[in-house]
């Protein structure tokens, strides 16, 4: 299997499998002398962790971060990068494969079982192996070294819908996003999910999501007018998560509503001569490259695949038959995609951040 490395300068590897031994991941190009610790990683890591309320999959995975390579004690004591390849890994210690004993010949509607037989030949059905939400779990583990590359700039996401239901953005409170378990900034809708996916989660269905991730501090000037566009690489980088079907950036779709007076993000000149923008439309990315402003982008995830509910499909001999899936998945994948979001775009902006430096040199970005 090819393309399993992603981006340019910062660059990510990720290897393993849902019900393999251990799952983990290379990072080549981080720059040395960046304190980084298996501490700081693991707070991110237990934001995805599995099992830490109803609305998520009761896999009890730890997600126990070890770092194996490319860090060391400077003369002050302090663990920090080397500059050499920074590899990563998380055993896997709540696999049950047997619930997918009744799925090995048939193909999940819905879900990447079927394209992996056609493309391959061969599939891992326990948990669908490399097509497992499991491996962004690494995504996260790079994501956190990533945000130390990218000192100044904060990366947060919310939910903002689950099914028909959005968010009121007037009640938006980024504070609120810790204080509940489906990392929603409106405190009353919230409540209305949890009541919503109850019902989801016991008729043995899913429901689909949308994250929206906020880069706020991001410099002006990383990315590149042709086929290096941030906005370009950002989408790209949501797209390749698990389970999601749609990307925007800033007003996104719904600027095909708006005329052009209503679009343009106007400009005026700050107290020290600066370009301050008076909206965001653009999603802080103009031709693709970044204008200071915060960048925004938004993602929709399909509802799980994985469903108690019978449905029509064939096996591998090409039978007729139907399937119900076991096992333990989430009713709402799109809750925890919340921070594989912030970490793709974290390692999108590193990756831009190092590209920038490397072309327009220190004193650019």
């Amino acid at each position: 299997m090819s393309h399993n490395t992603f981006g340019h300068l910062f660059r990510l590897t990720t290897w393993g499998e849902s019900h393999g031994e251990a799952i983990g991941c290379v990072i080549d190009g981080c720059p040395p002398g960046i304190a980084i610790t298996a501490d700081e990683i693991q707070k991110f890591l237990d934001k995805r962790r599995p099992g830490q309320s109803r609305f998520t999959t009761q896999r009890k995975e730890p997600d126990t971060v070890e770092i194996l390579s490319g860090v060391f004690a400077n003369d002050a004591g302090e663990q920090v990068t080397t500059g050499t390849p920074i590899s990563l890994v998380i055993r896997n210690v709540d696999q049950r494969s047997k619930d997918y004993g009744d799925i090995a010949d048939k193909f999940r509607p819905g879900h990447a079982d079927i394209t992996y037989w056609q493309k391959y030949g061969i599939r891992d059905y326990r948990g669908g192996g490399r097509s497992s939400a499991r491996e962004t779990a690494m995504r996260v583990a790079a994501g956190a070294i990533a945000r130390k590359v990218l000192a100044g700039v904060t990366i947060r996401g919310a939910l903002v819908q689950v099914g028909s239901r959005k968010i009121n953005r007037d009640n938006w409170d980024w504070k609120e996003v810790d204080n509940n378990p489906l990392f929603c900034p409106d405190k009353a809708t919230a409540k209305l999910w949890q009541d919503d996916l109850d019902k989801i989660r016991k008729a043995g269905s899913s429901i689909g999501a949308i994250i929206e991730v906020v880069a706020d501090g991001v410099p002006a000037g990383l990315g590149a007018p042709v086929y290096g566009k941030l906005d370009q690489d950002i989408a790209s980088a949501m797209m390749s998560i698990n389970a999601v079907k749609g990307v925007e950036i800033g007003t996104g779709m719904a600027t095909a509503e708006l005329t052009g007076e209503e679009n343009a993000d106007q400009i005026r000149a700050g107290k020290k001569g600066e370009a301050v923008y008076q909206s965001n439309h653009a999603g802080g990315i103009l031709g693709g490259i970044s204008t200071g402003q915060p960048v925004v982008a938004r993602f929709a995830v399909k509802p799980t695949s994985s469903i108690l509910t019978p449905r029509d499909t064939i096996d591998k001999t090409g039978n007729n038959t139907d399937i119900q899936t076991k096992g333990r998945h989430d009713p709402c994948v799109g809750i925890r995609a919340v921070p594989v979001g912030e970490a793709m775009m974290a390692l999108v902006l590193a990756d831009h951040l190092l590209r920038h430096r490397g072309q327009c040199g220190p004193s650019g970005a």
